[in-house]
């Protein structure tokens, strides 16, 4: 039987978060200048929610943690003898990093509405872990906002997203380190992404190259909302990439909305990783972080980012298995009995 956590334990989790201090800096090149997972929980019909307030989730590292992941760089080379090819942007982490990625439903981070359907405070519409390993590919694991949860004292199931209006960050990555299985002190990090930051990434990148295989269209009055995409190879500007991460249809949900996510996400690293826009990367961090909240630091961003440079192998993406709907309007969904342990991440393969 899962232990259900009282929600008052999370409140020194929640202080410790916001009044930690800043992680040390370690010494990196930027631009060429100085600058065993555990299984996934299961009990009774609904997931319970426990042991959230652990530690601060792992979100916030020790001085000598920091300096294991991430090594000083070693100055009796060159950065092209470092790095063989290119000057990296920074020393990349010495193990893999595990990453949260929320995607709020708010069009900024201090919005005082969600300027979406249901209004309100802002949701996390986008949940998935990423992790960046030095040595194999990039993982990326999506995990469903309408998984059913019960946190303790409430009697009634709400989705995963509406936690992060309730206890933001730290609340949504203990609840997804509860619901993955993931050891102590995971995930690392976290990215808070507000529309407007998705929209600022993708123009300083120039665009996403896609091909969107059918028109989409959607008008919705009441949040003075519409998506008007065209079929075909295209290039999309950061509105229209709003656009194709939110349109759902009826006939495909939100595991269709995934899976255009999911196109995103591998669009965004295959421009990320491109040699020409190494130099601009520092920058348009720089410029990102105002919308965002975060608590890697522009060195870490970059250090994560030189790990990507470094690989030859493609994102490699799972999903959190679903039991099928019971009804056919049923929204809110349960983890299937039949998910492997663990869930994540993958077993690496041959190839890798």
């Amino acid at each position: 039987m899962v232990e259900v956590l009282n929600l008052s334990a999370t409140a020194p989790t929640l202080n410790k978060l916001r009044q930690s201090e800043a992680i040390p800096q370690v010494n990196s090149v930027v631009a060429g200048k100085s600058a065993s997972p555990a299984g996934p929980r299961r009990g009774g019909p609904w997931k319970l929610l426990a042991g959230l307030g652990l530690g601060a989730l792992g979100l916030v590292a020790s001085v000598g943690l920091i300096d294991r992941l991430w090594p000083q760089q070693d100055q009796g080379l060159s950065s092209e003898e470092q790095n063989g090819e290119a000057a990296p942007l920074a020393s990349p982490p010495s193990r893999p990093i595990t990453v949260l990625l929320i995607g709020s439903d708010a069009d900024r981070l201090a919005a005082a509405s969600n300027g979406a359907a249901p209004a309100g405070a802002a949701n996390s519409d986008t949940l998935m872990l990423l992790r960046v390993d030095p040595s194999g590919p990039l993982q990326v694991l999506a995990i469903p906002t309408e998984l059913a949860v019960k946190l303790p004292g409430q009697t009634n199931v709400q989705p995963l997203g509406s936690l992060y209006k309730q206890g933001g960050a730290a609340l949504s990555a203990g609840a997804v380190a509860e619901l993955v299985g993931l050891d102590s002190g995971q995930p690392e990090r976290y990215v808070v992404l507000p529309r407007s930051a998705l929209r600022e990434l993708v123009d300083g990148l120039g665009g996403l190259e896609a091909n969107l295989d059918q028109p989409l269209s959607y008008k919705d009055k009441s949040q003075a909302f519409s998506i008007d995409l065209q079929g075909g190879l295209q290039r999309l500007k950061g509105a229209q990439v709003e656009q194709l991460v939110r349109y759902r249809n009826k006939d495909q949900g939100e595991a269709g909305r995934r899976e255009r996510q999911e196109k995103v996400v591998g669009l965004l690293v295959s421009e990320l990783t491109r040699p020409d826009q190494w130099a601009q990367l520092p920058e348009r961090w720089q410029r990102l972080t105002s919308q965002l909240d975060t608590n890697l630091t522009q060195e870490e961003a970059l250090s994560l980012v030189t790990a990507g440079l470094r690989q030859n192998k493609p994102v490699r993406y799972s999903r959190v298995p679903l039991e099928a709907p019971s009804k056919p309007d049923q929204t809110l969904r349960q983890i299937s009995a039949k998910a492997p342990t663990p869930l994540w991440p993958l077993k690496p393969s041959a190839a890798d």
